[in-house]
Parts: structure tokens; sequence; C-alpha cells
């Protein structure tokens, strides 16, 4: 009967649309199709080219010392139980299967992210882990602090790592009323400090590095006028991050330290830092002397053609 043959065909192409549908999922962008937005808290992540592997070191990292420092997600027994469910289904139906597959990896994946998600950046080579009930600012700080101590390295494509404590939309009247506020823990008296304002922008055009500095610097020496500027080794360095319309906004300690909270540099021994600015300091003194020969030359020139 052609009905019946057709049938069987039918029957395998159906399969084959969802495993490429369930691919295509796989293969979704970092994020599952959430974006950074104003309201969201979390940790930005800078990285070398592999976006995809810099997720995986950033739940692996954050979940290490997350569960050190907060103790291990609590979960509901429903949560628990989603996993074993609905084991008596009829193993032979492809579609089926493949339905409970997907449905078990997907609460898996919620149950594991829950305190930590990736949202999409809107800027390559950046990832954002958004944070559910835990203090971005003082868990980024215990990774820095421990890595820099032990100098053991634990990623591999992880650059920066810079906790955002709050987030606004990047318009500059929108920042000041929102910093006014976020910045009073740190600034507002009796609180006092010395500070530094560090600037990113990336897929922005309309925002202006040096109003954004000297208005944000403003709101803080307004908050308490003991408030100085410290561009050498500040108590507190105020980040700004602008990707897109959003704005991310943190306040941190230890910047200079922490090398800017780079996750590689964090983890050099300080030999090879003394190594490193050694030759720093050798290559800017051949510039100097060099900067001076010339000069040098260029009199004697101008004394023979007198």
């Amino acid at each position: 009967c052609p009905m019946a043959a057709a049938e069987p065909a039918a029957r395998k192409r159906r399969p084959k649309g969802h495993f490429a549908a369930a691919a295509g999922r796989a293969k979704r962008p970092r994020g599952g199709g959430r974006q950074l937005e104003a309201g969201m808290r979390g940790i930005l992540i800078t990285c070398n080219m592999n976006e995809r592997k810099c997720v995986g070191e950033a739940y692996s990292l954050l979940g290490e010392y997350g569960d050190l420092l907060y103790g291990p997600e609590q979960f509901s027994d429903h949560e628990e139980r989603l996993s074993g469910s609905d084991r008596d289904e009829d193993e032979d139906d492809v579609e089926a299967a493949l339905k409970k597959e997907v449905g078990q990896i997907r609460a898996s994946t919620e149950q594991k992210l829950r305190r930590f998600q990736s949202v999409e950046s809107g800027a390559n080579n950046v990832v954002f882990i958004r944070t559910q009930g835990i203090e971005p600012e003082n868990l980024v700080h215990h990774i820095l602090k421990d890595m820099h101590t032990t100098k053991k390295k634990k990623t591999r494509v992880i650059l920066r790592m810079l906790p955002i404590s709050g987030t606004c939309k990047a318009f500059m009247e929108d920042m000041k009323k929102y910093t006014e506020t976020f910045f009073e823990p740190w600034f507002k008296a009796p609180n006092k400090g010395t500070f530094q304002i560090v600037y990113k922008a990336r897929n922005n055009s309309h925002m202006s590095r040096e109003e954004v500095i000297k208005e944000l610097a403003g709101i803080v020496g307004s908050l308490n006028p003991e408030n100085k500027v410290d561009l050498n080794n500040p108590q507190y360095t105020v980040v700004v991050e602008i990707i897109k319309t959003v704005c991310c906004l943190s306040v941190v300690r230890d910047y200079v330290l922490f090398r800017k909270y780079n996750l590689q540099e964090v983890v050099k021994s300080n030999k090879e830092d003394a190594q490193q600015k050694t030759s720093l300091t050798e290559e800017q003194n051949s510039e100097v002397v060099k900067a001076e020969t010339e000069e040098k030359s260029s009199k004697e020139v101008k004394e023979e053609n007198k």
C-alpha cells in the first residue's frame, strides 16, 4: 500500500527535524535569548575569543567560590524530582523520548544555573553572568584575593572579571539620577574615601567619556567634600562599563593590587611582576635615551650648518 510505505518515511523524517531543532537550540548564543538590561546585577567577564568556553569557566569558578561563601545552592523537592520523573514512558517513541530528554536537560540546566545565569551581553568577547541572591563585589573580591595569595591559575580564556552591582540606561540623565543613590554606601558622609573612575564603552557612540567622568566625580564630591581623587592607589575604583544602551556600575576595592581585576595577571609571581616592571622601565629609559640622542644629533647638525 503506498500510504503504508509513506508513513514510515514520514516517521523517520519527523524525529530528524526535532534533532535538528534541538541542535539549533544547543548552538544558540550564550544567554539563550536573555539580554543584558537595566535593573540587573551580576559579573561582567572579558575573554580571549572563545566565549562559549568562557561561560563554562565562569560557571565552574563562580560555582566553586559561591558554594564556599554561601553554601551549596538549595533546590525544592519538585526540582530535584524533575530529572527522575516519567520513567515509564514508551521508550520506542523516539519523539517522546527526545522531548523527555530535552525537558530533563532544560530542568537540569535551570537547576544548576539559578544562582548564576548567563545573559547576552551585546558585545563581542564579553560575557555577562547574572547573579541571584549574592553580592557580586564580595564574591569577585574573594576570588581575586585567593588567586592573588595562592598564585594558582584557574582559568585559561577569562581575562577580567568585574562585579556589576547595578545597571541603568546609558543616558546621562539616567546615570546621574541612578548614581546619586548608588554611590551612597561608599561616599555619602560620614563615609568617605579616595577614588578614581575607569570608563569603557562598547557598541556605543553617543556617550562622552570626559562628560561621564566629570559628572560622576561631581556626584561623588557632592556626597562628601572629603572624597578625593587618587589615580595612583585609590581606596575605591568606580567601574563604568557601557554596552549599547546599558550602563553597568560597580565600586571595587584593591583595583590596582589585583591588576585591574585581571585573572591572568593577578596570579603572576612577584618575581614576574618585578621582571615585567624592569623591562618596562628599561624600555621607557631606552626611549628617553633615544629621544635625547636624536635631539643632540639634530643640534649638532644645526651647529655644523651655521
